[in-house]
């Protein structure tokens, strides 16, 4: 039997506290990068403990720094654990008796329980102080949707400061996967995300006169039907791309031939070279298709996320860990990476780490029928599951400050 399990059979005990920290944060979501209340919950739950807490200007985000007493530990090497706090803007169906006490906003992505397994790891872990041979550091972050709240951490310096982590770990939960499983890859994880806009101007008219226009409707619809062509024909197979046209508006009465449409979506890629090929490919299908109707095309691209790309060495030392904590039959090595975007990816950029995925498949389900997933009104949890990931999060700290990973050095 690994050393590692009597972390999960210490974070089963530990397991209460997680649920009742993390209803507390679902009852009341709060969005971006400013959760004052979130952020009390945190403070409350690590009150009485030997940590510091950092704060930077630009959010309400929290480093929390936990050093190990271990003889050496001064010198040793620092890790930095990472749980996201914030909800999504969206309405709760899920019917709990802790749903979500604020219209229009939930905690439908599971960041309420990352918060709590993230709390209650730094207990875990601060239990067992004499055996870590260096720092801890736990990311509490905000505006991981969409806000990139781990950038302005970033530019606030809470990232840099000493000592300066060495690597740095994540988990993030699905659903849809089996409860207590650990799933991760080496490679690219998650996309990058890019927001497009198109903007086709004709000349309008009636629509009885079409001839005495440039009508830039049908102009529209062909370009978002190249736009998708251009997928499935210019781009390898094997560096995927997901171009998604969401929204696409223009007009006010039926009998009127408007002057512009505008066009609304997304871009996702796991490479940046595929990202650069793509971008490049909006802009020159969109500007000649437009100029071979007589119109115009203005074309802004917003770049988003960076591709999640985790470490190979420490996707495997992260690997090994969660085999020896939970069984190699609670381990799930995926052939591919997920089309979502995460903005843990702007730490990745800095340090070797990894993301993994904890399943916490609702109670009930097998996997081969319907489970609501990350963003959906109807998504639940099973918060046994949550046990796994408190144990998760500091076994891999403390083999890391203990072992290192392969390849360092």
């Amino acid at each position: 039997m690994s050393d590692l399990t009597r972390f999960l059979d210490e974070a089963k005990e530990l397991l209460p506290a997680a649920v009742a920290i993390r209803r507390r944060i679902h009852r009341k979501p709060e969005l971006g990068l400013h959760l004052p209340e979130t952020t009390q919950a945190v403070l409350d739950g690590l009150s009485g403990l030997d940590v510091e807490i950092a704060r930077g200007p630009s959010t309400s985000g929290l480093m929390v720094s936990l050093s190990g007493t271990k003889p050496g530990s001064q010198t040793g090497r620092t890790i930095l654990l990472r749980g996201d706090m914030d909800a999504l803007p969206m309405p709760e169906e899920t019917g709990l008796d802790f749903a979500s006490e604020i219209p229009g906003r939930m905690h439908a992505c599971g960041h309420d329980s990352h918060t709590a397994m993230l709390v209650q790891a730094v207990h875990l872990l601060h239990c067992h102080r004499d055996e870590l041979a260096g720092t801890v550091k736990f990311m509490f972050q905000p505006g991981e949707e969409g806000h990139a709240g781990a950038r302005r951490m970033i530019e606030d310096g809470l990232l840099d400061a000493d000592p300066k982590p060495d690597a740095a770990f994540a988990l993030h939960i699905f659903p849809n996967f089996k409860a207590g499983a650990i799933a991760g890859r080496a490679g690219p994880l998650l996309a990058s995300v890019d927001t497009w806009t198109i903007k086709v101007k004709g000349q309008g008219g009636h629509a009885s006169m079409p001839h005495l226009a440039v009508d830039p409707v049908p102009v529209a619809c062909e370009i978002g039907l190249a736009l998708h062509a251009m997928v499935t024909r210019r781009t390898n197979v094997f560096d995927p791309v997901v171009l998604t046209l969401g929204k696409i508006s223009g007009g006010t009465a039926s009998n009127i031939i408007p002057e512009v449409v505008d066009m609304l979506g997304t871009l996702r890629t796991t490479s940046e070279a595929a990202r650069e090929t793509a971008q490049q490919g909006i802009r020159r299908v969109a500007t000649n298709i437009a100029a071979a109707h007589s119109c115009a095309a203005e074309v802004k691209i917003n770049r988003g996320y960076p591709v999640t790309v985790n470490h190979r060495d420490f996707a495997g030392f992260a690997r090994d860990v969660a085999t020896d904590l939970l069984g190699a039959d609670n381990y799930i090595d995926m052939p591919a990476p997920f089309m979502g975007a995460e903005d843990f990816s702007y730490v990745l950029q800095r340090m070797p780490g990894c993301m993994m995925f904890l399943g916490v498949m609702p109670q009930g389900h097998d996997g081969h029928g319907h489970v609501a997933s990350c963003h959906s009104n109807h998504m639940i949890l099973n918060e046994d599951a949550m046990a796994a990931g408190i144990a998760m999060h500091a076994a891999v700290a403390h083999r890391f400050l203990e072992q290192g990973m392969p390849g360092e050095g």
